[in-house]
């Protein structure tokens, strides 16, 4: 590190300075876990104050913890580090806190002189995951009259897939031949295109699982421990505080379980999720017995699968494992044919939603929402439709009721595509012959 200007400031002043906005807090102990130094964030999670933490031992701050659940005991022991590792104990007010934390050793001429954690907060995350769990699980055992709701975790069924264009009239082709299927499913597609619907609806179109459990997961959402605890189950005893509790993959028995991103999975928990689809068996965290399951796992991801399996992102083992079944979903800009029943159906549902008594969109209108490119595809239309309908007053949509950033990229691809007709006017027949094949390739 350089820093111009001996005078600028010294290395305590600004290390003090980065210390003072951290989220996390950090903990140093000497060799035999005392407490050497100590700053710990606006959140207060150790519940104690810098005076009272420096020279205590370890255990004496988080009298909840053993010298076999400390990380630092164990970083002390080992010389090796643990990364995020989420723990949940009580702190030194008696307060039940989950922190994820990284202990590393602290080595000088290859002998540990201390470790070094650094931990952030994880209670709310933690306690929001343990209610969503509870919720899906009560969801399933509810009887509702909500039309809408399936009585199995989900809404959507195969005639919620909007579109009449052939690459989406054979898309429910496939999945009504696979539902009854047990392999597993891999989706491809890009984000906003609908994939949970499709799961959903590949779920509810089966006969041996639509009146089982449908649970969804998104792993990009979890750090890998958490994800794991919640996708296996923990055992009393596994970590402090934890309780015998079942898994998503326990849940979802007999149903079906969607990994959404799972691109976004810590390699080594794919690889633990592999023996599960080879073997159908599962054994929660901390504990010894072994259960069967019966789960028909669907995962997706919003990148080409064979990208993310180049990059090292994706295993290729579980990438063939879970590749059995291959659904693409087409991007909006692949099928504007279906734009024109989209809309109709959007400014149906908001009709109903918002009170409203939209009746059409001008020819204009029409025409702007065919050019554009829609990035955030099918949601990206919907939200637009949603946004026009909050404002309108009359009837009929019209051009300034568009928001400006769709308005002005399809006028910008008109103008692109009327100087590209012009140039082809006054291109030769061997010119033009050459930018077809072009053409040709670029489509291919």
């Amino acid at each position: 590190m350089f820093i111009a200007g001996d005078d600028f400031m010294d290395y305590k002043y600004l290390l003090e300075s980065i210390l003072k906005h951290l989220d996390e807090g950090i903990l140093v102990v000497d060799t035999n876990a005392n407490v050497t130094f100590y700053n710990e964030p606006a959140t207060n999670i150790a519940g104690i104050t810098e005076n009272e933490a420096l020279g205590k031992n370890i255990l004496d701050i988080f009298p909840d913890l053993t010298f076999e659940t400390s990380t630092f005991y164990s970083v002390l022991k080992t010389k090796e580090p643990v990364i995020d590792y989420v723990q949940t104990y009580m702190n030194y007010q008696g307060k039940k806190v989950s922190t994820l934390t990284s202990t590393i050793p602290l080595m000088k001429d290859n002998d540990i002189i201390g470790a070094l954690e650094i931990y952030r907060d994880l209670t709310q995350v933690k306690e929001l995951s343990e209610k969503i769990m509870l919720l899906q699980k009560e969801l399933f055992k509810r009887e509702v009259n909500d039309k809408s709701f399936k009585g199995n975790g989900t809404i959507y069924t195969i005639d919620d897939i909007i579109g009449a264009s052939n690459i989406i009239a054979k898309l429910k082709e496939k999945v009504l031949k696979i539902a009854d299927s047990s392999s597993p499913v891999l989706i491809y597609g890009e984000t906003g295109t609908g994939k949970e619907l499709l799961v959903q609806a590949l779920h509810n179109a089966g006969k041996m699982r639509r009146n089982k459990p449908f649970i969804a997961q998104n792993c990009a959402a979890l750090p890998k421990y958490l994800l794991e605890s919640i996708l296996f189950g923990t055992s009393s005893g596994s970590f402090t505080g934890a309780k015998d509790k079942p898994g998503l993959f326990e849940l979802a028995d007999g149903g079906t379980l969607f990994l959404d991103e799972i691109n976004s999975m810590d390699i080594e928990l794919q690889g633990k999720l592999l023996r599960v689809l080879q073997d159908g068996v599962i054994r929660r965290i901390g504990g010894t017995k072994t259960t069967t399951v019966d789960v028909r796992i669907v995962a997706s991801t919003n990148e080409p699968p064979l990208n993310i399996v180049e990059k090292k992102i994706l295993r290729e083992d579980l990438y063939y494992r879970l590749n059995v079944i291959s659904l693409i979903i087409p991007s909006l800009r692949e099928r504007k044919e279906d734009i024109p029943v989209l809309v109709e159906y959007f400014i149906k549902l908001y009709n109903d939603k918002l009170a409203k008594n939209i009746k059409r969109v001008s020819p204009e209108v029409m025409q702007i929402f065919t050019r554009y490119d829609w990035p955030g595809n099918t949601r990206e239309l919907k939200y637009a439709i949603e946004s026009i309908m909050n404002f309108i007053d009359g009837d009929t949509i019209e051009k300034e009721d568009v928001p400006a950033h769709i308005s002005s990229s399809s006028k910008q691809l008109k103008e692109i595509t009327q100087k590209k007709n012009l140039d082809e006017e006054n291109t030769s027949l061997d010119e033009a012959l050459e930018q077809y094949e072009v053409t040709l390739i670029e489509k291919a």
